[in-house]
C-alpha cells in the first residue's frame, strides 16, 4: 500500500498551490475497497468518495465532522492498464473528489470533461 499512498501524495502535489489552504481540513485516506453501495447508485464501482460538507454549502460555523476523501485501491488498480495509467487514474480521482469538496457536482464535472 505504500506505493499506492505515494501515488495519492503525488496527485495531491499536482493540485494548484492556491487550493491547498482550503484542503487543510480534509483528510485524504486510502482503503482497499469501497463500502457496499455507500451512495445508493446500484452497481457502480467507486474509485473514490468525498464525505463532508462542500465549501459552497457551508455557513460561518465549521462542519461538525472533518471532511474526508477516500480513494479505493483495488478498483483503481483493477481499472488501470499499467503503472502510468494507475497514476493518472489516481490523479483524476483525487481531482474529482476535491471538486466535490469545492461544491462541483457530477453533472457539472461531466460538462467540464472531468467526470
Amino acid at each position: 500500500m505504500d506505493r499506492f499512498a505515494r501515488l495519492v501524495d503525488d496527485a495531491v502535489a499536482t493540485l494548484p498551490k492556491d487550493f491547498l489552504p482550503y484542503l487543510a481540513d480534509v483528510s485524504i485516506a486510502v482503503a482497499d475497497v469501497p463500502p457496499p453501495d455507500p451512495v445508493g447508485r446500484g452497481d457502480e464501482v467507486l474509485l473514490g468518495l468525498y464525505e463532508g460538507v462542500p465549501r459552497t454549502a457551508r455557513d460561518v460555523t465549521p462542519p461538525p465532522l472533518p471532511d474526508r476523501i477516500t480513494l479505493f485501491r483495488r478498483p483503481l488498480e483493477a481499472r488501470a492498464r499499467d503503472r502510468r495509467d494507475l497514476a493518472e487514474l489516481v490523479r483524476h480521482t483525487v481531482l474529482h473528489e476535491v471538486a466535490h469538496h469545492f461544491g462541483i457536482d457530477d453533472d457539472r464535472l461531466d460538462e467540464l470533461g472531468w467526470g
